[in-house]
Protein backbone atom coordinates (compact mmCIF):
# COMPACT_ATOMS: atom_id res chain seq x y z
CA UNK A 1 0.00 0.00 0.00
CA UNK A 2 1.03 3.28 -0.81
CA UNK A 3 2.26 6.09 1.86
CA UNK A 4 -0.95 8.58 0.59
CA UNK A 5 -2.90 5.50 1.08
CA UNK A 6 -2.40 5.45 4.72
CA UNK A 7 -2.72 9.00 4.87
CA UNK A 8 -6.56 8.92 3.41
CA UNK A 9 -7.49 5.89 5.78
CA UNK A 10 -5.90 7.60 8.47
CA UNK A 11 -7.54 10.79 7.71
CA UNK A 12 -10.92 8.97 7.01
CA UNK A 13 -10.54 7.67 10.77
CA UNK A 14 -9.91 10.46 12.27
CA UNK A 15 -13.04 12.15 10.85
CA UNK A 16 -15.21 9.48 11.64
CA UNK A 17 -13.84 9.66 14.97
CA UNK A 18 -14.53 13.32 15.30
CA UNK A 19 -18.46 12.80 13.81
CA UNK A 20 -18.49 9.45 16.46
CA UNK A 21 -17.99 11.28 19.53
CA UNK A 22 -20.65 14.01 18.63
CA UNK A 23 -23.64 11.86 19.56
CA UNK A 24 -22.21 11.51 23.40
CA UNK A 25 -23.13 13.94 25.36
CA UNK A 26 -22.49 15.57 29.14
CA UNK A 27 -24.92 16.53 31.70
CA UNK A 28 -25.49 20.26 31.68
CA UNK A 29 -24.56 22.43 34.75
CA UNK A 30 -28.15 24.48 34.55
CA UNK A 31 -30.38 24.29 37.89
CA UNK A 32 -34.15 24.33 37.64
CA UNK A 33 -34.51 26.32 40.72
CA UNK A 34 -32.16 29.17 43.29
CA UNK A 35 -30.18 27.26 46.01
CA UNK A 36 -31.40 27.64 49.68
CA UNK A 37 -28.04 27.19 50.46
CA UNK A 38 -26.58 30.60 47.82
CA UNK A 39 -23.98 32.83 49.74
CA UNK A 40 -26.50 35.33 49.06
CA UNK A 41 -28.91 33.74 50.95
CA UNK A 42 -27.39 33.64 54.10
CA UNK A 43 -24.56 36.70 53.85
CA UNK A 44 -24.98 40.09 52.36
CA UNK A 45 -23.42 40.51 48.54
CA UNK A 46 -23.62 44.15 47.31
CA UNK A 47 -24.81 44.35 43.97
CA UNK A 48 -21.51 45.57 42.63
CA UNK A 49 -19.83 42.12 44.05
CA UNK A 50 -22.48 39.80 43.45
CA UNK A 51 -22.23 40.98 39.44
CA UNK A 52 -18.85 40.75 39.30
CA UNK A 53 -19.10 37.15 40.73
CA UNK A 54 -21.93 36.08 38.21
CA UNK A 55 -19.37 37.35 35.29
CA UNK A 56 -15.95 35.98 36.38
CA UNK A 57 -17.08 33.29 39.02
CA UNK A 58 -20.46 31.26 38.66
CA UNK A 59 -20.13 29.37 35.57
CA UNK A 60 -17.80 27.29 37.22
CA UNK A 61 -18.62 28.09 40.54
CA UNK A 62 -22.28 27.78 40.68
CA UNK A 63 -25.09 25.23 39.68
CA UNK A 64 -25.65 27.69 36.61
CA UNK A 65 -23.18 27.97 33.95
CA UNK A 66 -24.07 30.18 30.65
CA UNK A 67 -23.11 27.79 28.13
CA UNK A 68 -21.17 29.27 24.48
CA UNK A 69 -21.85 27.97 21.52
CA UNK A 70 -18.96 25.81 20.92
CA UNK A 71 -20.39 23.60 24.13
CA UNK A 72 -22.24 22.09 21.75
CA UNK A 73 -18.55 20.29 19.82
CA UNK A 74 -16.95 17.58 21.06
CA UNK A 75 -14.47 17.26 22.41
CA UNK A 76 -14.55 20.83 23.48
CA UNK A 77 -18.18 19.48 25.32
CA UNK A 78 -16.43 17.02 27.58
CA UNK A 79 -13.64 19.00 28.60
CA UNK A 80 -16.15 22.24 30.05
CA UNK A 81 -17.68 19.65 31.77
CA UNK A 82 -15.01 18.40 33.57
CA UNK A 83 -13.70 21.79 34.14
CA UNK A 84 -16.91 22.78 35.93
CA UNK A 85 -17.26 19.77 37.97
CA UNK A 86 -13.82 20.58 38.92
CA UNK A 87 -14.62 23.75 39.78
CA UNK A 88 -17.90 23.32 41.52
CA UNK A 89 -15.62 20.53 44.04
CA UNK A 90 -13.37 23.20 44.93
CA UNK A 91 -16.20 26.33 45.54
CA UNK A 92 -19.91 26.09 45.05
CA UNK A 93 -21.55 29.84 45.64
CA UNK A 94 -24.96 27.77 45.25
CA UNK A 95 -24.02 25.64 47.64
CA UNK A 96 -21.65 27.52 50.75
CA UNK A 97 -24.23 28.01 53.31
CA UNK A 98 -24.24 23.93 53.74
CA UNK A 99 -20.19 23.52 54.38
CA UNK A 100 -19.44 23.21 58.01
CA UNK A 101 -17.93 26.43 59.19
CA UNK A 102 -14.30 25.75 58.85
CA UNK A 103 -14.33 25.14 55.34
CA UNK A 104 -16.07 28.77 54.85
CA UNK A 105 -13.97 30.34 56.19
CA UNK A 106 -11.19 28.45 54.20
CA UNK A 107 -13.34 28.76 51.50
CA UNK A 108 -13.74 32.80 51.73
CA UNK A 109 -9.94 33.25 52.86
CA UNK A 110 -9.24 31.51 49.29
CA UNK A 111 -11.84 33.29 47.61
CA UNK A 112 -9.87 36.76 48.62
CA UNK A 113 -6.32 35.44 48.13
CA UNK A 114 -7.02 33.50 44.68
CA UNK A 115 -8.71 36.80 43.40
CA UNK A 116 -6.20 39.28 45.07
CA UNK A 117 -3.19 36.95 43.25
CA UNK A 118 -5.07 36.98 39.79
CA UNK A 119 -5.01 33.06 39.76
CA UNK A 120 -8.53 33.51 39.22
CA UNK A 121 -10.39 33.62 37.68
CA UNK A 122 -8.70 31.61 35.09
CA UNK A 123 -6.32 32.89 31.92
CA UNK A 124 -7.99 30.73 29.86
CA UNK A 125 -11.47 31.55 30.99
CA UNK A 126 -10.63 35.07 30.54
CA UNK A 127 -9.22 34.62 27.22
CA UNK A 128 -12.49 33.77 25.35
CA UNK A 129 -14.99 35.78 28.23
CA UNK A 130 -12.95 38.93 28.25
CA UNK A 131 -15.83 41.07 29.97
CA UNK A 132 -14.70 38.36 33.25
CA UNK A 133 -11.24 39.89 33.66
CA UNK A 134 -11.29 41.75 37.34
CA UNK A 135 -9.90 45.47 37.48
CA UNK A 136 -7.88 45.88 40.59
CA UNK A 137 -10.57 48.21 41.59
CA UNK A 138 -12.85 45.19 41.28
CA UNK A 139 -10.43 42.93 43.15
CA UNK A 140 -10.42 45.23 45.97
CA UNK A 141 -14.59 45.22 46.36
CA UNK A 142 -14.56 41.51 46.44
CA UNK A 143 -11.31 41.59 48.88
CA UNK A 144 -13.38 43.92 51.21
CA UNK A 145 -16.51 41.66 51.15
CA UNK A 146 -14.60 38.64 51.46
CA UNK A 147 -13.26 40.48 54.62
CA UNK A 148 -17.03 41.03 55.60
CA UNK A 149 -18.38 37.29 55.22
CA UNK A 150 -15.74 36.16 57.14
CA UNK A 151 -16.63 38.35 60.05
CA UNK A 152 -20.21 37.45 59.96
CA UNK A 153 -18.89 33.19 59.80
CA UNK A 154 -16.84 33.66 62.89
Amino acid sequence: MKKSSFVKIGAGCIILLLLVIQLFDTDKNISASSSEQAIEKHYQVPAHVKGLLKTSCYDCHSNNTAYPWYNNIQPVKWWLADHVNSGKRHLNFDEFNAYPKEKKLKKINEIAETVKSGEMPLSSYTFIHHHAKLSNADKSEIEKWTAEVKKQIE
